[in-house]
């Protein structure tokens, strides 16, 4: 893994170098250098225009081109988004299309009633743009702590009859893995099929060089997601952010939680963690079901037949949920797009947790208009930060938001990386999805939004916890803070779509 990691940077810092000597070697001709670097940059922001797309960061990247041409170009064309070989995107697209449109065609939750439910119109957005059907004979657990959601992860892998399938963005050595593996090397041994997806860069340096082996040696199937290559590659920057565990089709595990020991506090970084988790039991597993096999088809090459792992379940109705998930290859954004669904239809109170809190002008208006109507909208983001480049773009939309009505909260203990929304006692969403740029446009997410279901009760519970361990920022206060701050706040939020 160490080697693999070393010769890859090695290799892009080589490439970096002959771009630069490229450059200096026409420094004799500087004039036409120059002259050609600011039509390429004139070119790129017309592009940019005219293409189709968010607004705040459209204007942010012009702003980054025409302020250094060259590598403003070469940025975008690495980090831009939207542009992808026709063969990836078609691979995920057929892979996509093949399990989802199996799936909505077996699902008898299609005949649902939609004008049943308190909040429809929310369904019904969220069925239309992510592809995923509505589901009531289905009941949940939420976890307001990695160490409880690793309780009850540990307590359904020891049920596992047929088969195991695990999809995550970290997947870490350490106390919470080896107490994992321990159980799929068990499992394995008894037949259990076992097959797991994480991303290369997630895991990046938190894997020995004999993981893999002892994986295969086990009897467990592994796949990667987008291994790093010595390349600058503009799919490079596209990670599968995604954390499920599918057991016997019968229950399914999602939200922020990785695997890695600081999830659980077993180990301290930035302070004590906070996160979040959901369990589901019932038909609305079969959705995960879907998600996985169409990134195992994605990663591996290998079809499965998606039948073959969904399960008969027995009557239970709590509420209405609909797993989902979204990723940068698809041309509609379901994530975001239900975050904004839930703020712009509250009429009582919307809670939200979330690490990062980079926000477009479009979210920014509907978080201010939802205030400025009497809607009580409260968000906790972290005191102490996982990247201190990242935070003050986090804090450089407190003032706007505060001006609006909104309530900020940093949860002063340590860090936080719950990604929750929960509304009027009646709607939430638990999942992978941050309130950035990065999440809503780069990365693969997933989550479950639900309604009417008693576990939105906990939910919200679990908000006024963490927020009687968090700071209020006053906004008097707020003001008041250093030229240098605010400085560096306006600098670092040009940057936002590198973020």
């Amino acid at each position: 893994m160490q080697k693999r990691i070393i010769i890859s940077a090695a290799l892009i810092i080589l490439e970096i170098l002959l771009l630069i000597n490229t450059v200096i070697s026409f420094a004799g001709a500087l004039i036409w250098v120059y002259t050609a670097a600011e039509i390429i940059s004139l070119v790129t922001v017309a592009h940019i225009i005219t293409k189709r797309g968010n607004q705040s960061y459209k204007i942010m990247w012009i702003i980054f081109i025409m302020a250094v041409p060259l590598f403003g170009v070469l940025a975008y064309l690495l980090w831009g988004g939207g542009r992808f070989w026709p063969g990836i995107k078609k691979r995920m697209k057929d892979c996509e299309n093949k399990y989802f449109s199996e799936l909505n065609a077996i699902d008898a939750s299609n005949s649902l009633n939609f004008n049943d439910m308190l909040h429809f119109r929310q369904a019904a957005y969220l069925k239309n743009d992510s592809g995923f059907p509505v589901y009531s004979n289905t009941t949940s657990e939420f976890y307001g702590s990695g160490e409880a959601f690793f309780e009850a992860l540990i307590k359904e892998l020891k049920k596992a009859k047929k088969y195991i399938f695990i999809e995550f963005f970290i997947l870490a050595e350490g106390f919470m893995w080896e107490e994992i593996f321990k159980i799929l090397k068990q499992k394995s041994s008894e037949g259990v099929q076992i097959k797991i997806i994480f991303d290369d860069f997630g895991s990046l340096k938190r894997q020995s060089n004999r993981f893999i082996n002892s994986l295969k040696t086990a009897g467990i199937e592994l796949s990667i997601f987008n291994p790093i290559r010595p390349s600058m590659d503009i799919f490079m920057n596209n990670r599968n952010h995604r954390k499920i565990v599918v057991i016997d089709g019968e229950v399914a595990f999602t939200g922020g939680i990785n695997i890695g020991d600081e999830y659980i506090n077993k180990i301290e970084r930035f302070g004590h963690w906070v996160d979040s988790g959901i369990m589901l039991r019932g038909e609305a597993v079969s959705s995960f079901v879907a998600m996985f096999c169409s990134m195992w088809e994605f990663t591996a090459k290998k079809p499965l037949i998606m039948r073959d792992y969904l399960a008969e379940h027995n009557i239970i109705k709590d509420g209405f949920y609909i797993p989902y998930c979204d990723n940068p290859l698809n041309s509609t954004n379901p994530a975001q797009g239900i975050y904004m669904q839930i703020i712009s239809t509250a009429q009582k109170y919307v809670y939200i947790t979330t690490p990062y809190l980079i926000l477009d002008n479009e979210m920014l208006s509907v978080l201010s208009l939802a205030a400025k109507s009497g809607v009580d909208i409260r968000i906790i983001t972290p005191h102490v930060p996982d990247k201190r480049y990242v935070h003050p773009v986090t804090q450089y939309y407190y003032s706007e938001l505060l001006d609006s009505g909104v309530k900020i909260y940093e949860y002063t203990p340590g860090f936080i990386h719950s990604k929750l929304f929960v509304s009027d006692d009646s709607v939430a969403t638990v999942g992978t999805v941050n309130m950035d740029y990065r999440s809503f446009n780069f990365h693969f997410e997933c989550g479950v939004w639900c309604s009417g279901a008693k576990t939105i009760n906990d939910v919200k519970a679990n908000f006024i916890e963490i927020s009687e361990k968090s700071q209020e920022i006053d906004k008097n206060e707020w003001d008041k803070r250093s030229l240098f701050l605010r400085f560096c706040q306006s600098i670092l939020h040009l940057f936002a779509p590198l973020m």
